[in-house]
Formats: structure tokens, C-alpha cells, sequence
């Protein structure tokens, strides 16, 4: 549990991020899918990198990057941060392989939770 498992980066301009990563880092990018770019940064080295993704900034979050943390129960560990002084920006949303929330820390850090299914 608390695993840093992935990575979003949020910007306005997605593409033209995407095209500066892939340029001066090589990262390579998915299709988009709910304009988010998922990328992939070991190209091809295994267990070196953390992959993770670009997105189309949300309000909430329109420029800057965000750690995801894996955790055994996202409704418990939200219930904890909220307890500890972290706000709930994004509730709990259900994807086809994991459920995700956004929370930002009480010094203003964002970051993501993930919990498997």
C-alpha cells in the first residue's frame, strides 16, 4: 500500500506536450482515450520507469504533474487523508480495471489514488 505506481501530467496543450516528451525524452504515447495520452517512458527497458500519462488539464488541475498512489482501499484512504487535512478535489471514479480520486494534500500537493479491482 502507498505504492507510486504512475504519473499524470495536466496541460491545456496536450499535443504539444506530448510532442516535446517524445522529441527530448522518447516517450512513447497512446491513442488518446477521455483526452488522456498514456505513455510509456523505459522504451522497452523493463522495471526502470514509472509510465504514467498526459492529459487535457481539468479546471481543478489545469497545468502540473500528479504522482498516483496505489492503495488496498481507495474509500478507507480517503476517509483517512480527509481526516488528516486533505481535500477531495475528484471523487472516487470507476474504470474498467480500477477506481481513481483525486485529492490535493494539506499544503496544496495534488495527487492521485488508485485502487485495483
Amino acid at each position: 500500500m502507498g505504492k507510486i505506481v504512475g504519473f499524470e501530467m495536466s496541460s491545456q496543450q496536450p499535443e504539444k506536450a506530448i510532442k516535446f516528451y517524445s522529441k527530448v525524452f522518447g516517450w512513447e504515447f497512446s491513442e488518446p482515450n477521455w483526452d488522456y495520452w498514456g505513455v510509456s517512458t523505459d522504451k522497452g527497458i523493463t522495471d526502470t520507469g514509472i509510465n504514467g500519462g498526459i492529459s487535457k488539464g481539468p479546471s481543478d488541475y489545469p497545468h502540473g504533474t500528479r504522482i498516483q498512489i496505489e492503495v488496498d482501499s481507495i474509500d478507507v484512504t480517503i476517509s483517512k487523508a480527509k481526516e488528516n487535512g486533505a481535500l477531495v478535489v475528484r471523487e472516487k471514479m470507476e474504470f474498467s480495471d480500477f477506481f481513481l480520486a483525486y485529492l490535493v494534500d494539506p499544503t496544496g500537493i495534488g495527487f492521485g489514488l488508485i485502487q485495483k479491482k
